[in-house]
């Protein structure tokens, strides 16, 4: 018999401009029973969100182009139906309570600092979805 998966049936969509970043967040979440859907650019995810529909969204803050900040208010600017109430994972180098302020104020529902364990991924990730009443 296997062990209950925490993420079993989630649908996630990821941006991170980092390859290595962005597959070992992949990985992780896949190990754990989620659909991972994995972008490199805010322009990207705009792009698939409306389809792709994800049950949560993890975004990196720092990125070339458009910022997680930038993506973030572009989503909660979308209908409901087109994405806009995605709940939200802001993932950055950045763990000072300025930079979490700044991402929980622009739309993202937690702050998570990078370096992040798996298991500590997989917590927050489901955490996240429990908590979510929208």
């Amino acid at each position: 018999m296997q062990p209950s998966l925490a993420l079993d049936s989630l649908n996630i969509l990821v941006v991170e401009d980092d390859d290595d970043i962005r597959y070992f967040i992949t990985t992780v979440l896949e190990a754990d029973g989620a659909t991972v859907e994995a972008v490199p650019s805010a322009a990207e995810a705009l792009k698939i969100l409306p389809q792709l529909q994800p049950d949560i969204l993890i975004s990196d803050i720092g990125m070339p182009n458009e910022d997680g900040y930038t993506l973030i208010r572009k989503i909660r600017a979308l209908k409901p139906d087109m994405g806009g109430k995605v709940p939200a994972i802001a993932l950055t180098a950045f763990g000072d309570s300025e930079s979490r302020i700044r991402a929980l104020e622009a739309g993202f529902q937690t702050h998570v600092s990078k370096p992040v364990f798996p298991e500590e991924l997989v917590e927050i990730v489901a955490d996240l979805f429990a908590s979510c009443n929208w």
